[in-house]
């Protein structure tokens, strides 16, 4: 009996030190991101060659309109494209649900934030926080104070362009010397920006004479904009007004609704921003809106994300970074054989949806990888 004790005690240790052998084997391939060391990603940062779980929140402060599912598409498709769990939250326009979101993004322990149009002292110190945390943080058109703190890049549409590309062309037109109505609402950054080119261009043409302005940020800025502008045509016999300065594609579109049911189409719109909704309104017969300036929301959020993912990587990223704007014309849309959308705009501006800013060759091996 005793030596049948002894010869299972010999056995069952064999057996262990066997099981303990492969179970370190399988370990030490696991940190490759898999159970064999041919299943960790090659020719892509350290970060994501084992497939480890990489989670972005995108928090937005302003929403509801079509600028903005555009950008939350491209952050999302890009970060998805990549492998990365993406989740996007609109706030659409309320603060405390903003910062609520931001707060519980850092308590949650993502990996990185984008966030949108924080125009506040409480987004510099909710991103301090992030950044103490770990988290990577990419802002667009949010406080310039944010360049100031370690990591951050701000990222913006070039304001400055695209005021200056849609005033230009409405000094062009009117040769100096037109009566405005000028749309725009204080207290965010873009809107800042944009407000600081129009005031030089109404300094240099002394012949720009604004005869009223509105602004509102809300849930249904379009609507309370049409109402606006309803009003003051009211105040304004036909020959009057000459053009409408529109900084916002929510406020073009509603001066576009309220000058059609008016009638007036002697009156034209000077607008910034483009989405699907506002080429549609562009492209209608008679329509008023002549030109928008614009940067493709979608390949905003792309870029975003890409930036977002060069700092995950422990590459380097700017502080600051302008996306190039663009002149969009109704004449040009209407001249085509079908409707311009979002999707073919690039067959009428050149250049338009596309751009290798911040693309990396090993975003694109990652890519091919989860497109499998």
């Amino acid at each position: 009996m005793k030596k049948n004790k002894w010869w299972k005690s010999v056995v069952a240790a064999a057996l262990a030190v066997t099981l303990a052998g492969c179970g370190a084997g399988e370990e030490s391939t696991g940190e490759q991101g898999g159970g064999t060391e041919s299943s960790a990603i090659e020719g892509v940062p350290e970060r994501f060659a084992g497939g480890e779980e990489t989670k972005i929140r995108v928090i937005r402060k302003i929403g509801g309109d079509d600028h903005t599912a555009q950008y939350l598409a491209g952050v999302k498709e890009e970060g998805e494209s990549l492998g990365f769990d993406v989740d996007v939250f609109t706030a659409n326009g309320d603060t405390a649900r903003y910062h609520d979101a931001i707060s519980q993004a850092i308590d949650a322990g993502v990996d990185g934030l984008i966030l949108s149009h924080g125009d506040d002292a409480a987004t510099y110190d909710a991103v301090e926080r992030a950044r103490e945390a770990g988290i990577e943080v990419v802002a667009f058109d949010s406080i310039a104070e944010l360049e100031e703190i370690e990591g951050v890049t701000l990222t913006s549409q070039d304001d400055e362009a695209l005021a200056t590309l849609a005033l230009d062309q409405l000094v062009e037109d009117f040769n100096g010397e037109a009566n405005i109505i000028y749309l725009w609402v204080d207290g965010f950054p873009p809107m800042v920006r944009r407000n600081n080119v129009y005031q030089e261009v109404l300094a240099a043409n002394p012949g720009l004479n604004e005869l009223e302005r509105f602004g509102v940020a809300s849930e249904d800025t379009s609507t309370q904009t049409q109402n606006a502008v309803a009003a003051m045509l009211n105040k304004y016999p036909e020959g009057e007004i000459d053009a409408i300065f529109a900084t916002w594609d929510a406020f073009a579109i509603g001066a576009a609704r309220a000058l059609e049911e008016a009638g007036r189409d002697e009156i034209t719109i000077y607008g910034i921003d483009v989405s699907n909704a506002d080429l549609q309104v562009m492209q209608q017969e008679n329509s008023t809106w002549s030109y928008t300036a614009a940067v493709d929301p979608k390949l905003i959020g792309a870029i975003n994300l890409r930036i977002l993912a060069k700092k995950l990587a422990g590459e380097e990223t700017p502080p600051t970074y302008d996306l190039e704007a663009s002149l969009i014309s109704r004449e040009s849309l209407v001249g085509g054989s079908e409707p311009v959308n979002m999707v073919n705009l690039a067959d009428v501006i050149e250049g338009w949806g596309t751009s290798d800013a911040f693309e990396e060759e090993w975003m694109t091996i990652l890519k091919e990888h989860h497109n499998q």
